[in-house]
């Protein structure tokens, strides 16, 4: 299974930006995906999940800003970042817990994408 990441840049502070998340393998099912970030010097944190059933989790600090979405028929993930402040600025990652159909469920993760907010 593997996690494709897109849709960082620069953004100016109060703007918006839309990251996409493609799972592609043998999935069974994705029964949680979400994204993570890290900005430099700080530990790796939640941002926000969607189950496969829709329930959503978010991080306090980025509530009522992003949204996360998934399209179950596509194995895509979105997060829809809405008034970003120069804190949001880190690399953001995909995570999901997947039903695979060859080594049962597992955690993956997919590589980066950098989001710098200018203030």
């Amino acid at each position: 299974v593997q996690l494709q990441a897109s849709g960082g840049g620069l953004v100016q502070a109060g703007g918006s930006l839309r990251l996409s998340c493609a799972a592609s393998g043998s999935i069974a099912s994705i029964n949680i995906i979400g994204w993570y970030r890290q900005a430099p010097g700080k530990q790796r944190e939640l941002v926000a999940t969607i189950t496969i059933g829709g329930t959503r989790n978010y991080a306090e600090s980025v509530k009522n800003r992003f949204t996360i979405s998934r399209d179950n028929s596509k194995n895509i993930a979105y997060l829809e970042m809405n008034n970003v402040k120069p804190e949001d600025t880190a690399v953001y990652y995909c995570n999901a817990d997947v039903s695979t159909w060859i080594t049962g469920r597992r955690e993956f993760w997919g590589q980066g994408t950098q989001v710098t907010v200018s203030s």
